[in-house]
């Protein structure tokens, strides 16, 4: 018996078994942020005109420099690394280098992290024979935060390394990037989600996860996060558990959340309407 375990197929069907259900606890304990992250770029909400070119460009593989800028939580981050997936497939993770600009910041990052990772070589075919674009993708977030003497650095490298990789840059304001950054790119800018977008996919989420809610409460989740998905989402998951299994969520749940009333939430629009402008 001891040897069929070791051997055989029962013992085959548990190593199965043990893997499928350590994937789904470690799935089941992701942030929700995380867990409905967009898969392929075709699922991001709202950016139509990103998206549209996005997918034209992957039918080639053809993908140019790109700078994505506006408000925080519009699916920036979501959906580049979306494209990556789609391009890259299970080897994504090894494909792109991913860096926040605001804490790496400095010309030493470029000239070390950023041009260590430019030169290595990639292959045109996957693991699994299937082809693969022979190029990597550096990803900026928060790029407007880098000093002009990084931006600078920055730009002869996107010159230098162009065949061999992508670069993205991610920012709120994109008038802190320098012109001849700019100028590389191609840029998007990401709008803010309306509120019927953000409730429908509030609403999505609390039925995977099984959650009762009121539509009252779920519209001023909308209202308070400005038109930032990630807030929204991070927002409901507190108040999922707060209330606990097979309770419902109710407007003062939020509103104990999210630390706002009615008139917080003007404020909040006229902040997000004012960040709008600065980033046209």
């Amino acid at each position: 018996m001891q040897a069929f375990l070791k051997s055989g197929k029962l013992g085959d069907a548990t190593n199965k078994s043990n893997d499928e259900m350590s994937t789904f606890l470690k799935k089941s304990k992701l942030p929700w942020v995380e867990k409905y992250r967009p898969r392929s770029v075709s699922d991001v909400v709202e950016q139509s005109e990103a998206v549209s070119v996005l997918e034209q460009c992957m039918i080639g593989a053809d993908l140019p420099h790109l700078l994505f800028y506006g408000p925080p939580g519009t699916g920036k981050t979501s959906t580049i690394l979306a494209a990556a997936r789609q391009l890259f497939g299970d080897m994504y993770k090894d494909r792109i280098l991913e860096l926040n600009a605001s804490d790496e910041r400095g010309i030493q990052v470029i000239r070390e992290k950023v041009k260590h990772f430019a030169q290595l070589a990639t292959s045109g075919v996957r693991p699994d024979g299937k082809p693969c674009p022979p190029f990597k993708i550096i990803i900026l977030d928060e790029a407007d935060s880098m000093t002009h003497f990084a931006q600078a650095a920055l730009r002869r490298m996107m010159e230098k390394e162009a065949r061999s990789t992508r670069f993205c840059l991610i920012c709120n304001y994109v008038s802190r990037i320098i012109e001849p950054l700019t100028s590389r790119c191609t840029k998007f800018r990401f709008k803010p989600l309306n509120n019927f977008m953000m409730f429908e996919r509030l609403s999505y989420i609390c039925k995977e996860e099984g959650v009762e809610y009121d539509d009252a409460a779920l519209n001023t989740l909308v209202k308070s996060s400005g038109g930032d998905l990630r807030r929204a989402i991070t927002y409901l998951q507190s108040c999922a558990k707060l209330k606990g299994h097979n309770e419902t969520i109710k407007n003062d749940d939020v509103l104990e959340v999210t630390g706002v009333s009615d008139i917080a939430n003007l404020y909040f629009a006229f902040l997000n309407a004012r960040h709008i402008r600065y980033c046209l």
